[in-house]
């Protein structure tokens, strides 16, 4: 099976770490970097990647516009 989890472009892998961190402070998720991931829910693991997502989805779209 592929590894999912490669990233396309290895050099974005620290700006999306940083992401992460930084939308998991925003849903009041503290410490997500150092926690078990296995010992948060699967809707709050959801969040963060779901808005991590929308956000990166936001960026290319301006980008696109020329914005």
């Amino acid at each position: 099976m592929a590894n999912r989890n490669r990233a396309v472009v290895p050099e974005a892998r620290t700006a999306l770490n940083q992401m992460k961190l930084e939308i998991a402070g925003e849903l009041g998720i503290s410490n997500y970097e150092s926690i078990d991931k296995g010992n948060l829910t699967a809707r709050q693991n959801g969040y963060v990647g779901g808005y991590m997502t929308k956000r990166l989805v936001e960026t290319a779209e301006r980008s696109l516009a020329g914005k």
